[in-house]
């Protein structure tokens, strides 16, 4: 039975307007790139996220999870199955001292968003992650992080669901936390709430740490273009885009991919890249890294589709 059919047949509790069919993908990812995925489901709760995991499961759906679309690289033959964008909210304080607190923040808030409201409550110790574009739901689990803070640092609980709908909550120490990942980049789970715990601050010094790192990061980074992010990871014992650079390769294009001259750890769209533009411009890059420095980069944007 295809897709269409089984879906409008199980009369889902999720608003048509929130299930979309060979939606177009270049609008739901900061790249601005990819092909149309063939059933686009926004999931608001957590109940809607159970009710279609289970129909999934029961046809043999698959299933693709892109949070906010700001660290993927959707192929050009699109996403098939079923993609589900998490728009799960929710911000809620709780005091644990006169100087603790902890938060429970829904996946799908931005993290902007919820940098805000912690400035607005007077909150340290989210100032340097504040400024990543994407979702909370996103950011733990690739372990998100900047100037030296990385998601691991604030994280106390995580609450998931596995594909078949069950409930688990994770630890800290469960997560596995390394650079740029935890065990929830295996695909088993999809992060649903998340509980930290912060600090009471000052809010002139938390505002002041907060307008520094987004400066730096609008001064640094290549803003202006849509991309997904830093593309390759950080090397163990280099700088990726120190030897990007020393490379030659800044400004070095295919179609309209290009490593972006102000930063070349970014590779971004001049306006109508393609996804294989982007792959071959990354195996370009890795090529001659690898033949000056005999160095293996590695991606740090997921790539999803066909």
């Amino acid at each position: 039975m295809e897709l269409n059919k089984i879906i409008k047949e199980a009369n889902l509790e999720i608003p048509e307007e929130r299930i979309l069919f060979n939606e177009s993908m270049k609008e739901y990812t900061s790249f601005k790139i990819g092909g149309p995925a063939e059933c686009l489901i926004k999931i608001q709760t957590k109940e809607e996220l159970k009710e279609v995991l289970i129909l999934a499961n029961k046809n043999n759906i698959p299933i693709t999870v892109v949070g906010n679309g700001s660290n993927v690289l959707v192929l050009d033959e699109g996403i098939p199955g079923i993609t589900l964008m998490i728009k799960i909210e929710g911000i809620n304080f709780y005091t644990l001292d006169d100087k603790k607190f902890k938060v429970k923040v829904g996946a799908g808030e931005k993290i902007a968003k919820v940098g805000r409201m912690f400035l607005n409550n007077s909150l340290t110790g989210f100032e340097e992650i504040s400024a990543i574009p994407g979702t909370f739901g996103g950011a733990v689990r690739m372990n998100a992080g900047a100037h030296g803070k990385e998601m691991k640092d604030i994280v106390k609980s995580i609450t998931c669901m596995d594909y078949i709908g069950n409930e688990k909550v994770f630890t800290n120490s469960e997560m596995k936390f390394e650079y740029r990942r935890s065990v929830l980049k295996e695909g088993k789970y999809i992060v649903t709430e998340v509980e930290i715990e912060l600090q009471k601050g000052n809010t002139q010094e938390i505002k002041a740490k907060m307008d520094e790192y987004a400066k730096f990061r609008k001064e640094k980074q290549p803003l202006e273009y849509p991309s997904a992010g830093s593309t390759f990871k950080r090397g163990k014992d280099f700088i990726t885009s120190k030897l990007i650079d020393e490379a030659g390769l800044k400004g070095y294009s295919v179609g309209d991919a290009e490593v972006s001259t102000k930063h070349a750890g970014f590779v971004i769209n001049k306006g109508n890249a393609t996804a294989k533009d982007v792959l071959e411009l990354i195996d370009k890059v890795k090529e001659e890294v690898y033949k000056k420095f005999q160095k293996k980069i590695e991606l740090e944007v997921e790539i999803i589709g066909k």
